[in-house]
């Protein structure tokens, strides 16, 4: 079952840009946490706190295709440091906003947004450049589940720095390790030698020169026009905006509790399931079954609704941990498999962009996912946060029946990649795996 994974990381420079990618996401799954607790704390309204935390993925939305683009076109390095550095001036700025003008958060969080790490969408566009047959499975997969770590971890360090120091200091935190892992992932990019423009495919290897397999694409047509990529967008909005709806969730809990710690363990616990899903679905050979993972996924949300409140009021939350690690272990491999079907339907020559839409779609999701799950806790409770959260992620699964199914693969290339060589060239060809990784975001 591991051998996929020995094959991948024995590809040049995948773990390392693997490694700081994802530490250039680390702020990510802890910043709605903070900005939650600073907000709620300003206003008194977990529908504001959303308002402002939907601001933060909306500003990522709107620059998704724009920075793919840029991305496509190289110097990729110098445009993560760029972000890198202005995210964290204004999460330094949100934190050290007077709570008597709370109201210039919502368009200092958009600001921000705007200058979100873009290391998510470009590594993503790089596993097909680097890697081809079982390895593309397997990376997508990797990343998947190693970026489950990062809703391990950051919410509980997020979590402790809001109990023990308060909210501001926890977005000055967050700020600090984003620009340091927006460094390391430029250097990484840097020593990959893949900060040049992306080169284009031959046809059949998943991405052709005039579009993505099944796209029908063709030069300078808006990636929006083919039904395909749509489809997986929207996917991705709503799966996206569902996980987030629960992160949000999870947080309200713990506050109506004021028991702050409670949203390291609930929020761990979740993702923990997830790492363990995904770590699976990567290690097992075949296809990845995209419908099934979609509705396992929306089954493991709603079966949490009877036993939260209003509906049941457990003596602890901690009671209802062992549901929802089975509730998060669908969730790494939905999104590995989503975001595989989009690395092999774009254009080789533009992934990036594919994936900077994809980006958007998910960071709309994240701001849907603010001000709604934020209102149906204020008049439904818990468990209406729960159940909202169901139906986005059922919207999803029903959406996924529509996609078409891949075509089949290419043959894999007799000739083996050079250790060390170069990582510019054209990608090796082979077939198409179907997984992929999400962000949570944020999303993830």
């Amino acid at each position: 079952m591991l051998a996929n994974y020995r094959r991948l990381f024995a590809v040049p420079h995948v773990l390392s840009l693997l490694s700081w990618s994802l530490a250039a996401r680390f702020y990510t799954p802890g910043l709605m946490i903070a900005v939650t607790f600073l907000v709620q704390g300003w206003t008194d309204s977990y529908t504001l706190a959303g308002l402002v935390a939907g601001a933060f993925t909306l500003g990522i939305a709107l620059v998704g295709p724009l920075r793919g683009r840029m991305a496509d076109r190289g110097n990729s390095d110098r445009l993560v440091l760029v972000c890198g550095v202005v995210f964290t001036v204004g999460l330094t700025t949100l934190a050290l906003l007077p709570a008597s003008v709370w109201w210039l958060s919502v368009p200092l969080a958009l600001g921000t947004g705007l200058f979100g790490t873009p290391a998510n969408q470009i590594v993503r566009a790089l596993w097909p450049r680097l890697t081809s047959g079982p390895e593309r499975q397997a990376v997508y997969a990797a990343e998947a589940t190693t970026q489950e770590l990062l809703f391990v971890f950051s919410p509980i360090l997020t979590a402790g720095v809001v109990a023990m120091a308060g909210a501001r200091w926890a977005l000055l935190l967050l700020g600090v390790l984003g620009l340091m892992g927006a460094v390391g992932f430029a250097l990484s990019l840097r020593r990959a030698g893949v900060t040049g423009p992306a080169p284009r495919e031959a046809e059949g290897d998943g991405g052709s020169t005039g579009g993505g397999r099944g796209t029908g694409a063709r030069p300078g047509r808006s990636l929006l026009l083919h039904p395909a990529l749509c489809l997986v967008f929207v996917m991705c909005m709503l799966i996206v905006s569902g996980v987030v709806n629960m992160d949000l969730v999870i947080v309200a809990w713990a506050n109506e509790l004021n028991a702050p710690q409670y949203v390291m363990a609930l929020a761990s616990v979740w993702a923990l399931g997830s790492l363990v899903g995904g770590a699976v679905a990567g290690a097992v050979k075949g296809t990845p079954r995209l419908r099934l993972r979609a509705f396992a996924a929306a089954l493991g949300i709603a079966v949490l609704v009877p036993f939260v409140p209003p509906v049941t009021h457990l003596s602890t939350p901690l009671l209802i941990t062992p549901l929802l690690f089975v509730s998060g272990l669908a969730i790494a491999p939905t999104l590995a498999a989503v975001m595989g079907r989009l690395g092999e339907t774009a254009p080789s020559h533009r992934r990036a962009e594919a994936f900077g839409w994809m980006a958007t779609a998910m960071g709309a999701g994240s701001g849907l996912a603010g001000p709604v799950a934020g209102a149906l806790v204020d008049t439904h409770g818990i468990a209406g946060g729960v159940l909202g959260a169901t139906g986005l992620l059922l919207l999803a699964a029903v959406l996924s029946l529509f996609l078409p199914r891949p075509a089949a693969p290419a043959p894999v290339s007799a000739t083996p990649r050079e250790p060390g060589a170069p990582m510019d060239g054209p990608a090796p060809t082979g077939p198409t795996g179907t997984t992929g990784s999400p962000p949570r975001p944020a999303g993830r």
